[in-house]
């Protein structure tokens, strides 16, 4: 009795198996879609008002029938991984900058006695390095709106909808708020049947 207990066991694990392994039915994927709108639509709710109406509950059920293809959560996690790898290497930059000019002042203070001298040539510092942090800001955002425009330009040709390659501001903020809505999603777990 206990061999035919385990043997059944054996058998429906067996079929479950092959179960994962079949391309899901229709249904599954309709009640899936469903789950993401309603999931999508609960996130647009907790927007500002004047955000709500920028996005149409058609984008979100584009959105949930992209997102079927959980390919995008990959490629939008791997696009966030290396924003937050440039942004770490710009900071380290900008503090390079930072602390090069901290060496020079100590350097200054060391070789020059006179306060009179001292305090001028370290208001010529300061103006030097103000310009040279504003020279190095400047590319950082240069470098950063490419970023933007290389991740658009990723998306878009993903499929994703609601990305296009744009400099406006506004449509940026949406951009934004509808990469927070996929990262959202992909760590859901949709299970049927709940």
């Amino acid at each position: 009795m206990a061999d035919i207990t385990a043997t059944s066991e054996g058998s429906s694990s067996t079929s479950e198996a092959v179960v994962e392994h079949q391309q899901p039915t229709s249904e599954f994927l309709q009640r899936k879609i469903y789950f993401l709108v309603d999931q999508l639509r609960t996130y647009h709710s907790e927007l500002p008002e004047n955000l709500q109406t920028r996005i149409s509950y058609d984008l979100l059920t584009e959105l949930a029938n992209c997102v079927l293809n959980e390919g995008i959560f990959v490629i939008v996690k791997a696009l966030m991984e290396l924003q937050h790898e440039t942004e770490r290497h710009l900071i380290k930059i900008r503090m390079q900058a930072e602390n090069e000019y901290e060496i020079e002042v100590a350097e200054w203070r060391s070789k020059i006695k006179d306060p009179e001298e001292l305090r001028h040539i370290l208001g010529l510092m300061k103006i030097k390095h103000t310009k040279k942090l504003l020279e190095s800001d400047t590319k950082i955002i240069e470098i950063l709106d490419q970023k933007v425009n290389d991740q658009q330009s990723t998306l878009q040709k993903a499929g994703v909808p609601g990305f296009y390659v744009t400099e406006n501001p506004k449509e940026i903020k949406i951009q934004m708020f509808l990469l927070d809505f996929i990262l959202r999603l992909s760590r859901l777990k949709y299970e049927p049947g709940k």
